[in-house]
């Protein structure tokens, strides 16, 4: 699959802004993105879910809310209902539907990753979600809203991982990184 075009390109040029000294925060588009949705029905869950974490390589499917690594990618449980399988190869070979849907999302949405030690502070001014280590340890999905547009956020061993919508995503990259700039921004 090829590689599309960066929707936030023009809002992420390297470099570093804000005030002297360390960086509070780090942004970095991470691409190519792998991105393959698994949707069942309430009396298929159980046997979508195993075959969502057949094709993630992991034990088990994770619980609303979390999220668990595999050795073909990360799953997300991004809904009561849907699992999203993330990968970084660009390449989303879609496995038989079996008791669920699948769908290729990867052209639709944009990967940033924001970390950090003022991470979490900066995502705070735009998500209406508590992201204290223990109210959003590591390995947490939510799917929230950043100025009423549907995002996904999960939490990684390196920060934050945010889903945009492609069509949104430069709005919403410009509103973060204009608030970053306050606690010292890098762009990777």
């Amino acid at each position: 699959m090829a590689d599309g075009i960066s929707a936030v390109k023009s809002h992420l040029a390297p470099g570093r802004t804000g005030p002297s000294g360390a960086a509070g925060v780090r942004i970095a588009e991470i691409r190519p993105l792998t991105l393959v949705q698994f949707a069942a029905w309430p009396d298929t869950l159980a046997e979508t879910g195993a075959e969502a974490a057949k094709a993630a390589g992991a034990k088990a499917a994770p619980g609303p809310g979390r999220a668990v690594t595999g050795t073909h990618g990360v799953l997300l449980r991004v809904e009561p209902l849907k699992w999203w399988l993330v990968g970084d190869t660009g390449e989303a070979p879609l496995p038989d539907a079996g008791s669920g849907a699948v769908l290729d999302l990867s052209q639709s949405r944009t990967r940033l990753n924001v970390s950090g030690k003022l991470a979490a502070r900066l995502l705070n001014h735009v998500l209406p979600i508590d992201l204290s280590d223990n109210a959003f340890p590591e390995n947490s999905v939510a799917s929230t809203a950043f100025h009423h547009v549907g995002v996904t956020l999960w939490r990684d061993g390196e920060g934050f991982t945010v889903f945009l919508p492609r069509s949104f995503a430069a709005s919403l990259c410009e509103i973060l990184t204009e608030s970053a700039a306050q606690y010292g921004l890098e762009i990777a």
